[in-house]
């Protein structure tokens, strides 16, 4: 009938249609695995490393924060989850310890 769009013709049912069900829950199985190994697991490992280098903050810790600054810790507030850090001689600032993304080798703030 039309130039560009050619005539549908009914057909039969194909055949093997009845396993349609449970060839989509192997396939959403599929899904969910792939899920958890390429998204929950690797972000789960990183909260538990992050959360491990939280509790292990001391004094005299040189650490980066999420900020980018650089400083040495001064005093950690065990109460609360709070530190201080100094960013040079005369300057401290007060951060919570979530902050801090990184523990920096001792000396580093002195090679910068």
């Amino acid at each position: 009938m039309s130039l560009f769009i050619s005539n549908a013709y009914a057909q039969g049912a194909p055949a093997g249609g009845a396993g349609g069900g449970f060839e989509m829950l192997i396939m959403l199985g599929v899904f969910g695995l792939i899920f958890y190994f390429m998204l929950y697991r690797p972000q789960a490992k990183r909260v538990k490393e992050h959360k491990n280098l939280v509790s292990s903050l001391s004094k005299g810790d040189e650490v980066l924060t999420q900020g980018g600054m650089v400083g040495k810790i001064t005093k950690v507030s065990e109460d609360k989850d709070f530190i201080e850090i100094g960013l040079n001689e005369t300057t401290n600032i007060v951060i919570q310890k979530s902050a801090v993304s990184a523990v920096l080798p001792k000396g580093t703030m002195k090679a910068i």
